[in-house]
């Protein structure tokens, strides 16, 4: 890569981290806040609805906005009012109100990534696949460092600590644009065939199975801290006794969730060579398939098989994200990319956010085991999906196939 190169990529693998940060510091806070602002769990969860719910359904109004002002301006608007809303969440932290109003402003300006920053790369760098690559990884390095650094925050001085974290690492977002100019890439749209129409039919049955791996995906990872902290006190005892003190139950699941997430990294970088190396369609298949058993075991478990259950779950569930954003590209049109992509954020982000919602009812109605209940069942409908959309395409290539690769479906059927 040259310079230019260079740069785009360090700005856009910072804007991935911050942007998946941001929405993974407030789960690891749910029962901290709970205690502070003396709510039971289920409205402390119902805070972070209009967060998540703008982070998805921004996600095509911010691509549109990009197509006319250009990316650069948009990636520092984000950093600023990202970080402005995290400081103003660690203000607010007292107050239910004000707290909801500020994580709503962190999913609005936080939403911005996804759909300019991807574009940034497919605009400015050549090697669009390593790119992707390596965003992926500080993507999924967000999840892993939010629940550490939100329970060392706690650990040390409370929830407001942790906003205020929050606040300025996105702030420091704005020194890196500054130290590391980039230029707005100009890229000429007749060298983009225009002759591919995609498959209209099979792109439609992948954004059924990309809105209910967005409930999947933001449920499993709205709950997981919390969820930890109330079955893993065998776990907080052990390392107690190892250590000689007591630490505390949200430090220690915090830090566990940190770590599953750090195996889901090399989930994404199995689940790119698995893409790469076999059909994609049957690799999305498998991947999906592997959560089904493992959810539902998940709510009958405790201490360290739960955890151990925890790391295949989010190694298949966010493992298989290359596989599907190549898939994206294989049956949409080529001129639509980026509607296609912010189709898809809206889908994953904004309807994943109801999970908030369905998780809060179902707490409150069967209790918290029956959470990953429910998520097993949806993964069951991940995979009905991916079959029909198998059955779809079993004897339609579109034009563009021959650029995705092992993505082709299979030439006789």
């Amino acid at each position: 890569m040259n310079s230019e190169e260079r740069r785009i990529l360090i700005v856009t693998c910072f804007g991935h981290f911050l942007s998946h940060f941001n929405m993974l510091v407030f789960p690891a806070l749910v029962l901290p806040l709970s205690g502070l602002l003396h709510l039971p769990m289920p409205q402390v969860l119902a805070l972070s609805f209009w967060m998540y719910l703008l982070f998805g359904l921004m996600a095509l109004p911010w691509g549109m906005v990009g197509d006319r002002f250009g990316a650069k301006a948009l990636i520092i608007v984000m950093f600023l009012g990202a970080g402005a809303g995290g400081l103003a969440a660690a203000f607010f932290v007292e107050s239910p109100a004000g707290l909801s109003l500020a994580l709503a402003s962190v999913g609005f300006f936080s939403a911005i990534y996804h759909p300019i920053g991807l574009g940034l790369i497919s605009k400015g760098v050549r090697r669009i696949s390593v790119a992707m690559g390596y965003n992926g990884v500080f993507g999924t390095l967000g999840l892993v460092l939010a629940p550490l650094v939100a329970g060392l925050g706690v650990w040390l001085s409370g929830p407001r600590a942790a906003f205020a974290a929050m606040g300025g690492l996105n702030l420091v977002g704005v020194a890196i644009m500054a130290f590391l100019p980039i230029e707005e890439p100009k890229k000429q749209e007749e060298t983009v065939s225009e002759g591919n129409n995609g498959m209209l039919g099979a792109f439609l049955i992948l954004l059924v199975a990309m809105m209910l791996g967005g409930l999947a995906y933001r449920g499993a990872s709205v709950i997981l801290p919390a969820y930890l902290e109330l079955k893993g006190h065998g776990i907080v005892e052990s390392i107690s006794a190892v250590l000689g003190t007591g630490i505390s139950g949200n430090l220690v699941a915090t830090s566990v969730t940190s770590v599953i997430y750090m195996v889901a990294v090399l989930g994404q970088y199995v689940g790119g060579h698995v893409g790469d190396r076999f059909e994609c369609r049957y690799a999305y298949l498998l991947f999906h398939a592997i959560c089904v058993p493992t959810a539902l075991l998940m709510a009958f478990t405790q201490n360290l098989v739960l955890v151990c259950l925890a790391f295949v779950y989010f190694f298949f569930l966010l493992g298989m994200q290359p596989i599907e954003n190549t898939l994206v590209a294989t049956y949409s049109p080529r001129k639509w990319h980026h509607s296609a992509y912010g189709m898809k954020f809206i889908l994953t982000f904004g309807v994943g956010a109801l999970s908030v919602k369905i998780i809060e009812r179902i707490e409150s109605l069967w209790g918290v085991d029956a959470i990953f209940i429910a998520l097993s069942i949806v993964s069951v409908g991940i995979v009905s999906a991916i079959m029909a959309l198998i059955y779809r395409t079993s004897r339609s290539v579109p034009q563009d196939a021959e650029v995705t690769g092992q993505c082709v479906p299979d030439s006789g059927g």
